[in-house]
This record gives structure tokens, C-alpha cells and sequence, in this order.
């Protein structure tokens, strides 16, 4: 799962590298690049809400190994074929196929991990397995950036040699997945029967202290204020990351003018710092049982950070405080998906993960938007990350409404 998390989110890292070499390739000028990049990065997510639900409920019915396999073979294909974009269009297009190739496979993943592990350990499991990311970043990142190098080789350009690349494991991993990944523990032939008895009593027992609570059915995810609330608050935190990962690789460049080899090793080091805090804020939450603060303070860390680098007048100050806001974003994730899986379980778990999940996904498509808009319209990215420290700060504010109170009645 966490191989097959770190290829997903290679595409997150290297669409942002490709945007160094794409403007003659959309053939747009210059004065609207940042508009029109920011829009097809972005489409992406619309494609993902758009059949996130569906995926994720069809998961529920035909098991984690085939779903998980299919998702990742198609998105990998795609991928692939965005080396012959030639135009704005055909970058729009197969940007919104490949959200819809990949819609369900983080929440899937979420779902899938709730199979295994109890409520009590999940803010450090997900912080776990959310460390894909970061290891995306800080493999993906030089990987990308020596590609992009390789202009020219083969009669293809250097972008071409990254969209190719970095889908082809995708669609291996996923063939591996079909022979390799178990539906359920009771599933998994390297595991005893005694180990698996093991982790089914302790999810039975969880159960069984859970029964005095009320728990949500599907059509109740759909009504309830609180999971609504929850995917605003998701919302909040995608635009942050986003915004931030799919402009990182421009910004870098900008400042240092380096090569794009050079390009990929800075834009890997905020990866790099953000895993030690994501595993301690996990552990931390999962010991006290507190998630509520673990998630507004990584949230005010990343406002933090975001508005010092819009204030700071030296640049390479700036692109550290601009790092540094990585580590609150990332750092949330564990906690926020840990108080989220408290509500729901079984069909209502698949629906309500993937509500979330595809709402709050929504702020992929506005979070790179919103910063290439704002480029074009002012010359300088200062405007959008004074809006994305707001945005971070209005999170973490939300994220305090929900009571302590409520978490237990629920």
C-alpha cells in the first residue's frame, strides 16, 4: 500500500516540474500561462469528485485487491500518454481522464486500512501511510527534475520522458497488486490463523464498545453537518497543499535559476523534513487521543509559514519559511482522517470517506487555480500565499468547532 501511495502521488510532483517546459507546448502566452497551467493542473480533481463515491462504494463490493489493481493500471496508462499532449485542450482533457483513472484510491486506501487497524491507532497508521507522499516528494522530485534534463534524447523532450516514465511503474505496481494484496486479514495467506484471529478480535472488540454509540448509516453521511463540516475543513487543507505543490517547482526556479537537476533536489528537501513530524504528531495523537488541536496546530504551522514567505523581503528566506509550511500540511493528515473514521463504519465508512474526500478534493482544482489567477493577474505570487495562509488559519479555526463533546456522543 505505501509503494503504491508513493506512485500515486508521483503525478502530484511531476505535473509541476513539466509546467518549467509546457508553455511553448500549450502554445499560450506568457501573460495567461499561469491561468491556463493552473486550470489543467486543477482538472484533475473535478474529474476525481466526480466518480470518487462511486469508486469507493464499488470497492466496498468487489474487494481492495481488483479495485485498488484496475485504478492503478488505467491512471498509469494515462499518465503515460500525457507525453503527447500538444495543446491547452489536450492537456485539459487528459489531465480530467486521469482524476477520473485514479478517483477512489486514497480513500479506498483509508477505507481499506480500517480493515485492519482500530480506531485507537489510526492517526498514526494514516500518518504512516501518508509518509507516501513525502517519500514521493523527496524521490520524485530529483527524479523529475534529472528528466526533464534529458531534452532532446530519443528525438522527445524532456517532459515527454517524465510523463512516460513515471506512469509505466503505476501500471506494473498494479499488476502486482492483483496477485499480491488481500481483500480482508482473513484474506492474506502470510499471515497465521492465529495473527489473523488476532486482529479480527481486537476490530470485534472495538465493535463491540462502539455499540452504544450511534453510528452512521450512508444516507445519515450524507445529511450529517459534521461529515459535511469535515470535508470544508478538507477542502481547506488541499487547497493549501496544492496550491503549494504544484507551484513549488516554478517558485524554486524563479529564485535560484539553477538547472532543473538542481530544481529537483531543493524542491525535495521540505519532503525530506516533513516525515519525522508527521509520524510524532501522529504517534502523539494516537497516545493522548486527541486530534482535534494535533490538527489545528499543524494547520496554524502551515498559515505560519505561508504568511512569512509572502512577508519576508529576502527571497531565500521566504522559500524556507514557503518549506517550512509543508510540515503543517503534511503533519494534519494523520489526526484529521483518524477523527474522521471515528463517525462512520462499514457501508457508511466507504460513502462518507469518499464524500469527504472527493468534496475536500475540490481544493485541488481551486488551490493551483487560485495561485496561477493571481500570478498573471499581479506579476508576483505574494497575493496567493497571503490567501492560502488565510485559508490554513481558517482551517485550523474549524477544525476547533467541532467539540470534544460531539466526538464522543458520536
Amino acid at each position: 500500500m505505501f509503494i503504491c501511495y508513493i506512485i500515486a502521488y508521483l503525478d502530484r510532483i511531476n505535473v509541476g516540474f513539466a509546467k518549467l517546459q509546457l508553455r511553448e507546448v500549450l502554445g499560450v502566452d506568457e501573460s495567461i500561462f499561469g491561468s491556463v497551467y493552473g486550470i489543467g493542473a486543477g482538472l484533475f480533481f473535478i474529474g476525481y469528485f466526480i466518480f470518487e463515491i462511486p469508486s469507493n462504494l464499488i470497492m466496498e463490493r468487489v474487494g481492495a485487491r481488483f479495485w485498488i489493481a484496475r485504478i492503478m493500471i488505467v491512471w498509469g496508462i494515462i499518465s503515460s500518454c500525457m507525453m503527447f499532449i500538444h495543446s491547452a485542450t489536450s492537456f485539459y482533457i487528459l489531465r480530467f481522464m486521469l482524476g477520473i483513472a485514479e478517483a477512489g484510491f486514497y480513500p479506498g486506501m483509508i477505507l481499506y486500512l480500517t480493515y485492519w487497524f482500530p480506531d485507537k491507532e489510526r492517526a498514526h497508521t494514516v500518518a504512516l501511510f501518508a509518509t507516501g507522499t513525502v517519500v514521493a516528494g523527496i524521490i520524485g522530485s530529483p527524479v523529475s527534475g534529472a528528466l526533464l534534463d534529458l531534452h532532446g534524447v530519443a528525438g522527445l523532450e524532456g517532459w515527454q520522458w517524465l510523463f512516460l516514465l513515471e506512469g509505466i511503474p503505476a501500471i506494473l505496481l498494479g499488476i502486482i497488486v492483483i496477485f499480491v494484496l488481500p481483500n480482508r486479514p482473513r484474506n492474506a495467506r502470510w499471515l497465521s490463523q492465529n495473527e489473523k484471529d488476532y486482529i479480527q478480535s481486537r476490530l470485534d472488540e472495538e465493535a463491540i464498545q462502539a455499540k452504544g454509540r450511534a453510528h452512521f448509516r450512508l444516507y445519515d453521511a450524507f445529511k450529517s453537518g459534521r461529515i459535511w463540516l469535515l470535508s470544508l475543513i478538507y477542502f481547506l487543507l488541499t487547497v493549501g497543499i496544492y496550491g503549494y505543490e504544484m507551484w513549488l517547482p516554478s517558485i524554486i526556479k524563479e529564485i535560484t535559476v539553477r538547472s532543473y537537476s538542481v530544481v529537483g533536489l531543493i524542491n525535495a528537501v521540505p519532503y525530506a523534513a516533513s516525515i519525522l513530524f508527521m509520524l510524532i504528531i501522529g504517534y502523539h495523537s494516537d497516545k493522548t487521543g486527541e486530534r482535534r488541536w494535533h490538527v489545528a496546530t499543524s494547520a496554524f504551522i502551515a498559515a505560519a509559514g505561508f504568511g512569512l514567505s509572502a512577508w519576508l523581503q529576502n527571497p531565500f528566506l521566504a522559500l524556507f519559511a514557503l518549506m517550512a509550511s509543508l510540515v503543517g500540511l503534511k503533519s494534519a493528515m494523520g489526526p484529521f482522517w483518524a477523527l474522521s473514521t471515528t463517525f462512520l463504519s462499514g457501508t457508511a465508512a466507504a460513502g462518507g470517506i469518499a464524500l469527504i474526500n472527493s468534496v475536500g478534493n475540490l481544493g485541488g482544482f481551486v488551490g493551483p487555480t487560485l495561485v496561477g489567477v493571481l500570478r498573471d493577474k499581479t506579476g508576483s505570487i505574494q497575493m496567493a500565499l497571503w490567501i492560502l495562509g488565510g485559508v490554513l488559519l481558517l482551517m485550523g479555526l474549524l477544525i476547533l468547532t467541532i467539540k470534544r463533546t460531539h466526538l464522543m456522543k458520536n
